[in-house]
């Protein structure tokens, strides 16, 4: 039985795993690694070299669950004492459908890390409205089952978030891509994804900010809001708005009216700072040439600019993170804190 849904005030910070500690792997989205075993069985490989002990359940590997069965799954991770993390297989389309089924009980009474991006803003954003800091970022099949080894930098920033407790300084990526290989070829597994250079952030104002961190992918908080049961009264946000686009590659208009409607509802003036993830420009289906998808991504920019300056004009932007939908991609806790330092060009979180 699910028990009322309250929201809380008050952050759990959960205790980190350790080394030869076991993590629950749960498809609380959608079940792929049953149709793409390579990612996912290369990515619980890379888990096991961490030192950690993965742990499935009865709806990992299936495709299709119910959500009924998802959130089962989910109650059985945080009720057992020995699992000290949980990491999401991947993502999906349909998570907003599980939250109804969760007691909020059960995740408070064992607070655990929870990893995961995309669909996953779904339960990082419930997690939080239960004062329950997270993880946005590391999913089994992308991260740790990239294809020939994992990205550096996003090995480094999850070994940190994972292990580590206190400041993580990012930084641009050491060369990046947003090209997908396919998961069902023969092939994945061996090539190493070729990567553009190395492109810096840009800064859009002057001022210091140093605030909680909130947010995720810009489509599913668009559909936490039309939902309106999983959201906080507006005058509870404050700090500091990650924002990020997913595969679906939705146009520059899109982004401006999801904005637009932030905006309307008081949200987006809540936020000193705005933290853009580099838009994934190019997927399997809608390859994208170069200069195209490098335009793309500047009208992505110009949207996100747009809003800002007809709802917050004075809020700092920063964008060409490497955050949510890269490669590589850096991790950032979800209700955790960031210091951003324009005059420096420097962004701290603490994990």
């Amino acid at each position: 039985m699910t028990a009322p849904f309250a929201y809380r005030d008050a952050m759990l910070f959960a205790a980190k795993p350790k080394p030869g500690d076991k993590v629950a792997i749960v498809s609380a989205s959608g079940g792929l690694p049953e149709i793409f075993p390579a990612p996912y069985e290369l990515g619980l490989e890379r888990l096991r070299g961490f030192g950690l002990e993965p742990v499935e359940y009865p709806t990992t590997r299936k495709l299709r669950s119910t959500p009924q069965e998802r959130a089962a799954d989910l109650h059985a991770a945080w009720s057992d004492p020995s699992i000290r993390a949980v990491i999401a297989s991947i993502g999906g389309d349909d998570q907003l459908t599980v939250l109804k089924h969760l007691d909020p009980a059960v995740l408070r009474a064992d607070p655990k890390p929870f990893f995961g991006y995309s669909d996953n803003t779904n339960l990082l954003n419930f997690l939080y409205t239960q004062g329950i800091p997270a993880f946005h970022g590391g999913s089994v099949m992308v991260e740790f089952g990239r294809s020939g080894s994992m990205h550096p930098d996003s090995e480094r920033s999850l070994r940190a978030a994972l292990f580590s407790s206190g400041d993580f300084e990012l930084a641009p990526g050491a060369g990046w891509t947003d090209r997908n290989l396919d998961w069902g070829s023969p092939e994945f597994g061996t090539p190493e994804p070729e990567l553009f250079p190395a492109t810096d952030w840009t800064w859009y104002g002057e001022s210091p900010v140093t605030g909680k961190l909130w947010g995720g992918c810009l489509e599913i908080l668009d559909w936490q809001l039309a939902a309106n049961r999983w959201m906080l009264p507006v005058e509870q946000y404050s700090g500091i708005l990650f924002l990020e686009t997913s595969e679906e590659m939705p146009a520059a208009e899109t982004v401006y009216r999801i904005l637009r409607n932030f905006g309307e509802r008081g949200l987006l003036e809540r936020f000193q700072a705005v933290l853009w993830g580099r838009p994934k420009a190019w997927a399997l289906g809608n390859e994208l040439p170069r200069p195209d998808s490098d335009t793309y991504v500047e009208n992505q920019y110009a949207a996100a600019r747009r809003a800002l300056s007809e709802y917050n004009p004075d809020a700092l932007l920063v964008t060409g993170l490497d955050i949510g939908h890269t490669d590589p991609q850096f991790v950032l806790p979800y209700g955790g804190h960031a210091q951003l330092d324009p005059a420096n060009r420097r962004i701290t979180v603490t994990y």
